[in-house]
């Protein structure tokens, strides 16, 4: 193994970075404007709730195996610089595996995301059932 098989991830695991950060500051609008409402106690508002705090959680713990596993390839590239295959072999294993985790997580929160969004589309469906529409 040499010094660019480690290197190929910095790029994917820069972008996946990107993109979780990007998850994060949307969470972050929709706990804001969800606590700017008028209705916060609302039952759809109150349903919701445990699905944020999941997602919250969920998205710090991606959000540092991704870091971890950045590192971890950073420190695999270091040892594969200083002839250390072995430790850059193992360094780079670990950086995928953190990075799997990461993904992992990443799908979670997108399916308690989902999740969310069809508790509105039900409430959407009630309201224009019985007449009350927005």
């Amino acid at each position: 193994m040499n010094l660019t098989t480690p290197a190929l991830l910095f790029p994917a695991i820069s972008l996946l970075l990107l993109a979780y950060t990007n998850r994060f500051l949307t969470l972050a609008q929709v706990i804001r404007q969800l606590n700017a409402s008028t209705d916060r106690a609302a039952a759809l508002v109150q349903r919701q709730l445990p699905g944020l705090k999941r997602r919250i959680a969920l998205t710090q713990y991606m959000q540092g195996f991704g870091v971890f596993s950045f590192l971890l390839c950073a420190l695999s590239m270091f040892a594969l610089f200083l002839d250390a295959e072995l430790p850059g072999k193992w360094l780079f294993g670990a950086s995928i595996l953190s990075l799997t985790l990461s993904l992992v997580l990443s799908l979670i929160e997108v399916l308690i995301s989902t999740e969310a969004l069809s508790l509105v589309v039900k409430d959407l469906e009630r309201a224009a059932r019985s007449g009350g529409g927005a």
